[in-house]
């Protein structure tokens, strides 16, 4: 089918709100491994979606979840062995009492959730979260995505802190007692809720920051923050949407990277490997606590296909070592990506993890002034046209993303990097704002 017809299908169909990556869309229809194809049969290495948590159309996944969906597919209201088994491995790969799950569709729903549960739990109706956080899309957890709209606009129990940006951010790396500085910012935000009439029900933090670009904060940051948090009669929610399921190479789980015990637990994108399935996990006490007011039940979460596929994603990256894998080849990415810092004055900062990092752009390393928003989106254009798909993120829209596919390898790794260095060289040759 001609491009330009089905883009203009497209704008009949769906709502304008729908965005395309890209100016010229990449029209993609199919995928495996690391890899993508687009209509014309041209290959793109992903360096950028997480959703297809153990690659594009593992075979595995695949079977798993037509094999279901050819048997049954209902709720939770009937009993089935699958979610039942979901939620036991699920607990083998947490602790500290945390196993006891609901299951929803999507990390929107999973976040929503867990604010309903703190508050119940609680008696408390506020809510701390980072500035320029990104937690998801429904009414309630739009106003907890402080990158989504305008700051006038926060409801007043909304406390928003300081994230912990070391580069950016007020307290840079070479300063004394980091930690502690940033986790004042979140006693700060408490006591403007109490002046606002409220108390934190619970701080909920994105453990990779990846709307903010990708932070690694001070190791003691989220351990100091939950004990603030808690002495106000406050849980810790950990959203684990991005820096959950190996993300960050280290741990199955970002909390666990920093010694935070969360009260809840929220997952999502990655759990199905592109299958909508998403869950909240808790301990046993706080779900009696919450059950004694709410009875909540979610048609398709936990559903037997969505169960089958996200039990089939934990087999995968168990039998494959794929939290090793992200672990060697996020050291592997991570010397490649110093080296282009080392030779390209555009690289102000490499941050992250494991197989999810930002490239701080800066038009200025001295003042660490960040380039125009447009400038990253014209990289990540010219990365598409090498075949390397990335994207863009941060506060100042100038943080290129690169978090690709679990099995991700040092030869993929070693490609995206050649052909970033090529990029840069050129990049660097224009203007840039």
């Amino acid at each position: 089918m001609n491009e330009n017809e089905l883009l203009e299908r497209r704008r009949r169909a769906l709502a304008p709100g729908y965005e395309l990556f890209y100016r010229e869309p990449v029209h993609l229809v199919r995928g495996e491994g690391v890899f993508v194809w687009d209509h014309a049969g041209r290959r793109y290495l992903d360096c950028y979606n997480n959703v297809p948590s153990v690659g594009h159309c593992h075979p595995r996944v695949v079977e798993a979840i037509a094999t279901q969906a050819a048997l049954l597919n209902t709720h939770t209201r009937y009993l089935h062995e699958t979610v039942v088994q979901l939620s036991e491995r699920l607990a083998t790969k947490l602790s500290n009492g945390l196993g006891t799950c609901w299951f929803v569709c999507s990390g929107t729903e999973a976040n929503d959730l867990a604010t309903q549960i703190a508050r119940s739990v609680t008696g408390h109706h506020g809510m701390l979260v980072s500035e320029y956080a990104y937690h998801g899309n429904s009414d309630l957890v739009l106003k907890l995505s402080t990158d989504s709209y305008p700051a006038d606009r926060r409801p007043d129990w909304l406390g928003v802190v300081e994230p912990p940006n070391t580069y950016r951010g007020p307290f840079r790396l070479g300063e004394e007692d980091l930690g502690a500085r940033y986790a004042e910012s979140v006693s700060r935000a408490i006591e403007g809720l109490a002046e606002r009439g409220h108390a934190p029900a619970a701080m909920l933090v994105d453990t990779s920051w990846d709307a903010n670009g990708v932070l690694i904060p001070p190791h003691d940051y989220l351990v100091r923050s939950a004990a603030i948090v808690r002495a106000a009669g406050g849980l810790v929610i950990a959203d684990e949407v991005q820096a959950g399921y190996c993300r960050l190479g280290d741990t199955w789980w970002g909390h666990d990277r920093y010694g935070l015990v969360p009260d809840i637990v929220t997952l999502g994108k990655p759990m199905g490997a592109g299958h909508p399935v998403a869950a909240v996990v808790t301990t046993p006490e706080i779900a009696a606590a919450f059950s004694e007011h709410s009875d909540y039940f979610n048609t398709f979460g936990g559903n037997p296909v969505s169960a089958a596929a996200a039990l089939c994603v934990i087999d995968v990256i168990d039998d494959e070592g794929l939290l090793e894998n992200a672990h060697q080849v996020g050291g592997h990415l991570a010397a490649g990506l110093a080296e282009l810092a080392r030779n390209h004055e555009i690289i102000g900062n490499v941050q992250g993890s494991g197989l999810f990092w930002g490239l701080d752009l800066v038009g200025d390393r001295s003042s660490r002034r960040p380039i125009a928003r447009e400038d990253t989106k014209r990289l990540v254009s010219r990365l598409r046209d090498e075949g390397i798909l990335t994207g863009v993120t941060g506060r100042h829209g100038n943080v290129l993303k690169i978090r690709p596919p679990l099995p991700f390898g040092r030869d993929h790794a070693d490609h995206a990097l050649e052909v970033l260095d090529r990029c840069l060289r050129e990049f660097s040759e224009t203007a840039v704002s």
